[in-house]
């Protein structure tokens, strides 16, 4: 097991350097001059310019300009943004918890919802019902998610003024960034109109968070789906059944352990998907997370701003879908059988 992990870490890193290897090569190709590029710095100082040519050794070969470059990343200077001025490093941890919300608030409601409908259209006897859902998710599933959203943000939004349509909260209330998570920044203030906040901004939450988990919902449903009427199929299954015990007591106990490993599995392979509709559902909707803070650095051509945002982006789909790798191993009997005979 040991060795198992040691590989997904060695995995991580080789994978990881990959992709800061071609964000380096990427952004000697800027329309810009390659210190600015780096640093954000547009128009430096002579003082300035001696250190940046320090820093990131540019007049040194493209080796250890790269070394240069790692050692400056990996120590946190992601350099500063040309637009506003500020520490590229602050600026992502400001947009980051936003990010991580919608994200989390998406992918509960995807899973929440889309496991029970899948058990539903796997275990349902009646034609009409599977037909229905099986039509839902392939149309959910095709529905474009700028037009889904759009979509979205003129009914319920415009025409019935029933959710706002933009932004994380009301710009009245003013509630103190703990956490950066508003749903929990407002129950921890304390304000006297913290309810109603909290109640804000879960509306506010609403409409970007139902048009991003639409994509993984449909998967879910499917492979739930799939994954039961396998499971049910099995022999051992048969042998509950055949000793009298409940259906309910069989699918919850037998069957939605094993299950639930391929709609874990699952997850980890839409994460690339996911992650590229966030961004599109933050400019739509104005979310201040990362996806709408790199929109915003490529219309501004802030270079520092667009390696920041894609390297984050890129490392944590790496990092979750590694770190899920790993947890499909350790629940899955099958895998842990091929472990520890490769042993």
């Amino acid at each position: 097991m040991w060795r198992y992990l040691f590989r997904r870490i060695t995995l991580f890193v080789a994978t990881s350097m990959v992709m800061m290897a071609v964000l380096f090569i990427a952004t000697g190709l800027f329309p810009a001059d390659k210190a600015h590029s780096l640093s954000g710095i547009q128009y430096p100082t002579a003082e300035q310019q001696q250190q940046i040519e320090q820093d990131y050794q540019l007049n040194d070969n493209a080796l250890l300009q790269f070394t240069a470059y790692l050692r400056q990343r990996l120590s946190g200077n992601l350099g500063i943004s040309s637009n506003s001025q500020q520490e590229v490093a602050g600026e992502l941890a400001s947009v980051l918890p936003a990010s991580f919300e919608l994200s989390l608030f998406s992918g509960f409601l995807a899973v929440f919802l889309g496991v029970p409908i899948g058990v539903i259209a796997a275990l349902s006897r009646n034609k009409a019902i599977q037909h229905s859902i099986l039509a839902f998710t392939l149309t959910g599933y095709s529905i474009p998610v700028f037009w889904l959203g759009l979509t979205l943000a003129m009914w319920f939004g415009v025409n019935l003024g029933w959710l706002p349509i933009s932004g994380q909260i009301n710009l009245l209330y003013e509630i103190e960034h703990v956490t950066g998570f508003m749903l929990l920044d407002t129950l921890l203030s304390d304000s006297t109109y913290r309810i109603p906040a909290f109640h804000d901004a879960l509306l506010h939450l609403i409409l970007p968070a139902v048009t991003l988990a639409v994509l993984p919902f449909t998967l879910v449903v499917r492979i739930t789906r799939q994954a039961v009427i396998s499971v049910m199929n099995q022999t051992y299954i048969r042998a509950a059944e055949a000793r009298g015990l409940h259906t309910f007591k069989i699918l919850i106990r037998h069957a939605m352990p094993n299950a639930l490993i391929p709609v874990l599995k699952s997850i980890g392979l839409m994460l690339g998907s996911f992650a590229s509709y966030g961004i599109v559902v933050e400019v739509i909707f104005s979310w201040p997370g990362v996806g709408s803070w790199l929109v915003s650095g490529i219309y501004q051509r802030d270079y520092t701003v667009i390696q920041a945002g894609i390297l984050s982006v890129s490392l944590l789909i790496i990092f979750l879908s590694i770190l899920i790798d790993l947890m499909h191993t350790a629940i899955n009997p099958m895998s842990r059988k091929e472990l520890y005979a490769s042993h």
